[in-house]
C-alpha cells in the first residue's frame, strides 16, 4: 500500500512540475509574441497574469491528454501525410479552445500565432515529462515491472507456466539497401559509432549473397516467409492473368505473401508473439504497423495503420515529426540544388514530389517504426522485425557513397542507439540483429549513358516505331509505394499494371535488370520463335555496350556472339565470371521459375569501379547482378549461434533466423546452424 501511495505521489509531483514549466513557457511566449496576451484590456497584476497562464496551460494539457488521441483516431481515415500536415493547425485549435475557457476572456491569440505557441508548449511539455521520467528511476522501473507482469499474465493465459522469467527476445532491424562493404566503411569511418562499438564489443559481421533478383520484395519475402520462389524481379508480367506484379503494390504484396505461405505451409517467421514494422510482408506477426501486404485491406481489417495512431496520439511526437519533415524537405531541395550547381555526375532528376517522398521515408516512416519497436520491446514481445528504408531511398537518387547518404547513415545510427538504450530497460533481454536485404551499386543510368531506354532499344530491335524523345522509366523505390499507401491513393493503374492488348512486347525494369515478355505468345517463348518473329532483337540486345548478358529459353547470350547453355557444365560460369561467384547458380534458379519472362536482360558491370547501368532513373540501384547490390550483411551478437559461412539466398537467411528464434525459445545451448533440415 505504501508503494502505491509513493507512486501516486511521484506521479502527482511530475504532473505539477510539467504544469509549472508549461505555465512559465506560456508566460514567456506571451511576453515575446505581439499577437498573444494573457491579460484583459484594462491590464492585470502579475499575479493575475500568472494565474491566467496557469489556467491556460492546465486546460491545454488536459485537452492534449484527453481530446488529442480522440482527434487522431478519428482522423486516421485521412492520409497519414495529410494528418502530419494538419498537426500544427489541430494543436493550435486546442490552444484556442483552452484560452477561450479562461474566465473573463483574458487569453487571446491570433490563429497563426496559436499554432506557434501550441507547438512550443507541446515540445517543452514532452521534453520535461521525458526528463523527469528518466531521472525518476524508481518510477521508470515500476512501469517496466508492470509491463513485464502483464507479459507474464499473457503467457500464463496462453498456457505458459510464467514461473521462470521470459527468455531473450530477438529484434531484427533491417537497414534497407545498405550493403556489407557500405556498412563496414561507415563503421570504420566514424559515420556509425554505435555499430562500430558493437563490432568492437563482440558483434559478428558477415556478408551474404542475394538471388539474381537483388531487391526488397524477393529478399524480404524469403527472409520473413521462407520462400521467394517465382519472384524473378521487382516487377514482372504474368501471362496467365495479363497483369504486372509489382512487389511494392499492396495487392501484389498480399498475393506474393499468400503464395509463399501456400508453398511453405507456414505463416512466417514472426508467428509466435511477433511484431512486423515497416515491412512489405507481415511474417505472420499479429502486431503490425506500416506493413504493405495488409494495407490494401479496408476498415478494421487493416491493422497496419494502428502504428500511425500509436505515434501521432502524442501531440509532441506529431509536432516533432512535422518539423523534422519540413526540415528534410528543405534539406533535399538544398542538396539537389548543390548537385546541379556543381554539375555533379551521375545525376538524376530530384524534383516534383520527390522531396516529400524522401522526407516521408527518412522522417515519418523512421519515427513511426522506431516508436513501434520501442513499444514492442517495453511490451516484451518475443520477435520483432522492422525495416528502416531511409538509406535506400536517398541512395537511389543521391548515390550510395555520397555525402547525402552519409548523413542518413549518421541519423540511422542514432536511431539504433536509441533502440539499444531502451532495450536495457525492457522486461526481457533483447538480442539485436542488424541485417540488410540487398546492397546498392552505383553508376550512370542506361538512359543517361546511351540516350535511350531499354524499351526504346527493344522496340528498335523488333522493328517497331521508337519515340524521338526518350521517356524516363519510373523508379521503383520502396518508399514511393509507402507514400501512396499513406496518402490513401488507389493502386497505380496504366500500362505498368495492365499493358495494352496487342503484340507489342512488355518491357519492364528492376534496377539494372530488364524483363521482356511477348503477351501474344502463350507460355514462355522459345529462342527459335523469338528469332523467327524478331530476327534482329537478340543480337541488338546482346551486342549493345550497356548490356552484360541476356537470358532466353535457358541460353545465355553475351557480346560478340558469346553463348552458353545453362544445362552445359561450366559454360554459364565462364560467361558470367565477371559478375562474381554464384552468378550462374542464381541465373539457373530464376530460369526455373514458372513466371520467368521471355527475355531477361542484365546491364553491363565494371568490376573495377563497381558500376552498373540501371534501366530506371537511379544512380544507386539494385535488382540484378553486379557489384555491391548482391552483397548485403548480417550482424549478430556473439550470444547467438554462428551461422554457416557463405550464406546464399534469402531463404538461407530465414533458416538462420529461425534457428536463433528456436534457441531463444528454449534458451538452451547454442549450436552451429545448418542450412538443411526442416524450418519448423
Amino acid at each position: 500500500m505504501r508503494g502505491r501511495w509513493r507512486a501516486a505521489g511521484g506521479a502527482l509531483v511530475r504532473v505539477v512540475l510539467v504544469w509549472g514549466v508549461s505555465t512559465l513557457t506560456m508566460l514567456a511566449l506571451a511576453g515575446v509574441l505581439p499577437d498573444f496576451r494573457l491579460q484583459s484590456g484594462d491590464g492585470d497584476s502579475i499575479t493575475q497574469i500568472a494565474l491566467t497562464a496557469a489556467w491556460g496551460a492546465g486546460v491545454f494539457g488536459l485537452l492534449s491528454a484527453l481530446v488529442w488521441p480522440l482527434l487522431v483516431r478519428a482522423l486516421l481515415i485521412l492520409p497519414a501525410l495529410v494528418l502530419g500536415l494538419l498537426v500544427f493547425s489541430l494543436n493550435g485549435s486546442l490552444l484556442l479552445m483552452a484560452l477561450r475557457l479562461i474566465p473573463s476572456g483574458r487569453g487571446q491569440v491570433e490563429p497563426d500565432t496559436a499554432v506557434v505557441v501550441a507547438a512550443v508548449m507541446s515540445a517543452v511539455a514532452s521534453a520535461t515529462s521525458t526528463t523527469l521520467a528518466m531521472r525518476d528511476d524508481d518510477a521508470y522501473r515500476r512501469r517496466l515491472y508492470r509491463l513485464a507482469d502483464r507479459r507474464h499474465r499473457r503467457l500464463r493465459g496462453a498456457g505458459g507456466s510464467g514461473t521462470d522469467g521470459p527468455g531473450p527476445g530477438l529484434l531484427f532491424l533491417q537497414l534497407d539497401g545498405l550493403g556489407h562493404e557500405a556498412l563496414r566503411r561507415a563503421a570504420e569511418g566514424g559515420l556509425m559509432p554505435t555499430v562500430a562499438g558493437w563490432l568492437e564489443r563482440g558483434h559478428r559481421l558477415a556478408s551474404w549473397r542475394t538471388d539474381w533478383s537483388s531487391q526488397t520484395g524477393a529478399s524480404q519475402l524469403g527472409i520473413l516467409h521462407g520462400s521467394n520462389f517465382d519472384v524473378p524481379a521487382f516487377r514482372w508480367y504474368e501471362k496467365d492473368t495479363g497483369e504486372v506484379v509489382v512487389c511494392n503494390r499492396p495487392t501484389s504484396a498480399a498475393e506474393l505473401q499468400r503464395r509463399a505461405i501456400v508453398r511453405t505451409g507456414d505463416a512466417g517467421l514472426l508467428t509466435r508473439d511477433g511484431a512486423s514494422r515497416g515491412n512489405l510482408f507481415s511474417g505472420g506477426a499479429d502486431q503490425l504497423a506500416l506493413v504493405l501486404s495488409v494495407s490494401a485491406r479496408r476498415g478494421r481489417a487493416n491493422r497496419s495503420r494502428a502504428g500511425y495512431f500509436a505515434y501521432f496520439s502524442d501531440p509532441a511526437n506529431a509536432v516533432r515529426t512535422a518539423v523534422s519533415f519540413v526540415a528534410e524537405v528543405v534539406r533535399e531541395v538544398g542538396q539537389s540544388a548543390r548537385a546541379r550547381l556543381r554539375r555533379e555526375t551521375p545525376r538524376v532528376s530530384r524534383g516534383g514530389l520527390y522531396p516529400l517522398i524522401r522526407a516521408f521515408a527518412t522522417v515519418v516512416e523512421r519515427d513511426v517504426v522506431v516508436a513501434a519497436v520501442i513499444g514492442d520491446m517495453l511490451a516484451g514481445r518475443a520477435a520483432i522485425y522492422a525495416d528502416l528504408v531511409a538509406y535506400d531511398e536517398v541512395a537511389h537518387h543521391s548515390g550510395p557513397h555520397g555525402r547525402d547518404a552519409d548523413r542518413v547513415l549518421e541519423r540511422l545510427d542514432r536511431s539504433i542507439a536509441l533502440i539499444a538504450r531502451v532495450a536495457e530497460h525492457a522486461p526481457r533481454e533483447y538480442r539485436i540483429v542488424l541485417l540488410s536485404d540487398h546492397g546498392q551499386s552505383p553508376g550512370e543510368t542506361f538512359l543517361g549513358r546511351y540516350g535511350l531506354t531499354l524499351k526504346d532499344l527493344v522496340r528498335a530491335g523488333c522493328g517497331l516505331p521508337v519515340s524521338r524523345r526518350a521517356g524516363r522509366t519510373r523508379s521503383g523505390a520502396e518508399a514511393r509505394a509507402a507514400v501512396r499507401t499513406a496518402l490513401h491513393r488507389p493502386v497505380e493503374t496504366g500500362e505498368e499494371t495492365l499493358p495494352e492488348p496487342g503484340s507489342d512486347p512488355v518491357v519492364l525494369a528492376s534496377g539494372n535488370l530488364g524483363l521482356i515478355s511477348f503477351p501474344d505468345v502463350p507460355g514462355r517463348a522459345t529462342r527459335r520463335l523469338v528469332e523467327r518473329t524478331h530476327p534482329a532483337l537478340l543480337s541488338t540486345l546482346a551486342n549493345h555496350p550497356g548490356v552484360g548478358f541476356l537470358l532466353v529459353d535457358g541460353v545465355l547470350l553475351g557480346p560478340g556472339g558469346a553463348e552458353a547453355r545453362l544445362d552445359a557444365p561450366g559454360e554459364a560460369e565462364e560467361l558470367l565470371a565477371p559478375f562474381g561467384p554464384g552468378a550462374a547458380e542464381a541465373v539457373r534458379r530464376t530460369d526455373a521459375f514458372p513466371h520467368v519472362p521471355d527475355i531477361m536482360v542484365n546491364s553491363t558491370y565494371d568490376p573495377v569501379t563497381g558500376a552498373v547501368h540501371a534501366f530506371e532513373e537511379q544512380i544507386g540501384s539494385h535488382g540484378g547482378l553486379g557489384g555491391e547490390q548482391g552483397h548485403p550483411f548480417l550482424m549478430w551478437p556473439r550470444e547467438l549461434a554462428e551461422p554457416p559461412a557463405g550464406l546464399v539466398g534469402a531463404e538461407a537467411v530465414h533458416g538462420v533466423l529461425r534457428g536463433w528464434l528456436r534457441d531463444a525459445e528454449r534458451d538452451g545451448p547454442q549450436i552451429p546452424l545448418g542450412l538443411g533440415g526442416s524450418l519448423e
